[in-house]
Formats: structure tokens, sequence, C-alpha cells
């Protein structure tokens, strides 16, 4: 006849499964609380990085060095993220809204988000000079020996120059303006053809700055008539931060 087990035999089996089985539910809980607690906040920073588009509204500042000169540059102010860091650096991209020449911030984000407002931003590339002379410059020694046709009048005192067809400038055509005792203005532009509409970067002009700095810089065509104060803007915000990196390091010997 087979043995019966005394109850009281089957309790310490009982207690222990009950026992593994309420760890195993805990530590099931605990994780599946984690793992949407990671799922929220991830979800937070991913939704807050889209919405940002790449631009930081940090005013961290940067001391980047490019051949010779060197700039301090608050974060919001350069355009990509990779370049958002102290130490030499080939070149740095910069975008500013116009015309307040400031870097993106909450208030500002329409105007660096709308693709419908090209005149919103100025866009500005620094590197070590290549070459000698600037925009205005090259006007004497190369630019003039490729135009064609007569001089036209253009908008707030510039005069339009069309290039020869085999200079290789394609559609380009280069503005000059006389500036006295300063060396004459010239920027090059792809200027809209009739129905088209201005691009945000259409335009672009270069000047050295520094000690061996060239500001490549591109607007929108739709802001020609503001030219002397886009000119006079950029060249002070530039001078500016290299005023400060001076500053900085002599404080620092």
């Amino acid at each position: 006849m087979a043995s019966v087990q005394p109850a009281s035999s089957q309790a310490p089996e009982q207690a222990l499964i009950s026992g593994r089985f309420i760890y195993k539910l805990t530590a099931a809980v605990a994780a599946l609380a984690l793992l949407t607690t990671a799922i929220s906040v991830g979800g937070q920073w991913f939704g807050k990085r889209i919405a940002l588009g790449g631009h930081t509204e940090s005013r961290q500042e940067y001391f980047v060095e490019t051949g010779q000169d060197h700039l301090k540059l608050p974060a919001n102010a350069i355009r990509f993220h990779e370049q958002r860091h102290s130490g030499s650096a080939e070149r740095i991209d910069l975008y500013l809204a116009w015309p307040e020449l400031q870097g993106y911030s909450k208030d500002l984000r329409p105007r660096f988000d709308d693709v419908s407002r090209p005149e919103s931003l100025i866009f500005l590339q620094l590197s070590q000079s290549t070459m000698s002379r600037d925009m205005s410059g090259r006007l004497e020694p190369i630019y003039t020996h490729l135009f064609e046709g007569p001089p036209q009048p253009a908008v707030a005192g510039l005069t339009l120059h069309h290039l020869r067809g085999d200079s290789g400038y394609g559609r380009e055509v280069i503005l000059t303006a006389s500036r006295g005792t300063a060396p004459d203005y010239v920027v090059r532009c792809i200027l809209p053809a009739a129905g088209e509409r201005p691009t945000s970067g259409d335009c672009q002009r270069d000047i050295r700055l520094g000690q061996d700095l060239i500001v490549l810089y591109r607007f929108s065509s739709a802001l020609l008539k503001d030219w002397q104060h886009i000119d006079a803007a950029v060249g002070s915000f530039v001078e500016t931060r290299l005023a400060e990196a001076r500053t900085v390091a002599g404080s620092d010997r």
C-alpha cells in the first residue's frame, strides 16, 4: 500500500515555489518599469532633437583655432553639431538670424525653420585663407577681364556686370559698388529668373580678417538692398569674436 506523505512535509516545497515566483514577478515588474522610464526619457530626448532639427539653444562658448586665428564662438551660432567643440578646425560654419545677427534661440526659431523666408539668415564659413586677395581684391586683376556687355545699374547703388559665357561662372553675375577710399564692394550672385524666388544663399562674398582668416558669407539676393549693413555687420561680428579670443589668450599668459 502506498504511503501518504504528511501535509507538513509539503509546506517547505510550496513556500519555496511561491518565493521564486514572487521574486521573478517582482524582477519582471521592475524591468518593465525601467524600460518604460527609458522609453519615456528617450522619447522626450529624441523628440526634442527632432524639434530642434540639429539646432541648439546652448550659448556655451568654444575657442576655435583656424590657421593663425583664434575665435570665441557661441554654440548656438555654429551650424553643425560636429563642429561644436574647442580646438583646431580647418573650417567652421555659422548661421545667424538677420538683422539681429544672433544664433539659434527659441524666440528666433521660426527664422531658422521657415524655408519660405530666405532673407532671414546669413551663412558664414570661416577658414584659413588660401589666396592673397579677397573678393574685392580680385575685382581688377580677375573679374574685370571676364565682364561682357555694358554695366547695368542695380539696387542700392550697385552696378551689375554680366560674365562671359566661357568664364566658368554659369549664371552668376558680379555686382560692385564704389566705397570711396575703401576697396570696391564686390559680390557674386545667381539672380532669380522671372517667376523664380530668391534662395537663402544665392549671393556670396568673401573678406579677409584677422591674420589670415577668410570669411565667406552667403545671403539671399532679396537682401541686396542691405548690402552695406550686411557687410559691416558680418565684419564686426567676426572681429568681435577674434578680439574676445585674443583677450582670453592674453589673460592666460
